[in-house]
């Protein structure tokens, strides 16, 4: 038997097996570089960190459910120049999810709101930080429906338990029946103790609108989000509407 299969059930036993992947590299180099055994040893305690944070990070992407590969260094800066690209750079630190702050962000349709929330989404992911992405029509249809089943309270804990949670399109639709109470809990249940990003396209004064006839608790609500947020405003031409007048023009 050589020394690898009498390896591995060591390695398994410790749950180290992932260490078998750079083994062999490791061990050449050993060879050729004549490293002490204690440098040989390090090597490979550094690549099993680096499997080990990789693997962790998948994990928070795929928890975060974003709806495809948003990145800040994916997004077009040059198509609407008046945002504030500094802005962004400082949100990228994450230092506002540590504070437990609030980003919302603002602007017409097609302009880069869910790529630029689901790619500060991504940084606090790289970061360390749980992350959880979803559409403010999505979460309170998730909510009510676990009233039919006794479940509402667990379904709540999903929104509540991530670090960050990033609700996309606010007022899309007005929120109706038992919406209201759901969007407030969820608010009030996250304020100082954990982050929000919220998306919309409509102005921040003309929220309130959405919670219909219910201002009291639009007002709460609203107050909570306001305190310590971060607001982005985009303007411009719609990204979407470019590409689809691109597509067109060159099938014409």
């Amino acid at each position: 038997m050589d020394s690898r299969s009498q390896l591995i059930p060591k390695l398994k036993s410790l749950r180290l097996s992932g260490v078998l992947q750079t083994l062999e590299v490791r061990n050449q180099q050993a060879l050729q570089e004549k490293l002490a055994y204690v440098e040989f040893l390090e090597r490979l305690l550094e690549d099993e960190i680096e499997r080990r944070a990789h693997k962790q990070l998948e994990l928070r992407l795929r928890r975060a459910a974003f709806s495809g590969e948003k990145t800040l260094e994916g997004f077009d800066w040059s198509f609407n120049p008046s945002l504030n690209r500094r802005q962004i750079q400082d949100l990228a630190t994450c230092q506002w999810i540590e504070r437990k702050e609030v980003v919302l962000i603002v602007g017409p349709s097609g302009v880069g709101k869910s790529h630029l929330a689901q790619a500060l989404g991504q940084e606090a992911c790289r970061r360390g930080f749980q992350a959880l992405f979803t559409t403010v029509v999505k979460m309170l249809g998730h909510l009510n429906g676990g009233r039919a089943d006794g479940t509402r309270d667990r379904r709540l804990a999903t929104y509540l338990r991530p670090d960050l949670l990033i609700l996309d399109d606010y007022g899309l639709t007005p929120l109706r029946g038992q919406d209201p109470e759901d969007f407030y809990e969820v608010i009030n249940e996250r304020y100082e103790r954990g982050s929000l990003l919220v998306t919309s396209n409509r102005d921040y004064g003309e929220w309130a609108g959405a919670f219909g006839d219910n201002p009291l608790l639009a007002s709460a609500a609203l107050d909570r989000l306001a305190h310590r947020a971060h607001l982005i405003t985009i303007t411009g031409a719609s990204y979407r509407a470019h590409e689809r007048a691109l597509v067109m023009s060159a099938q014409a």
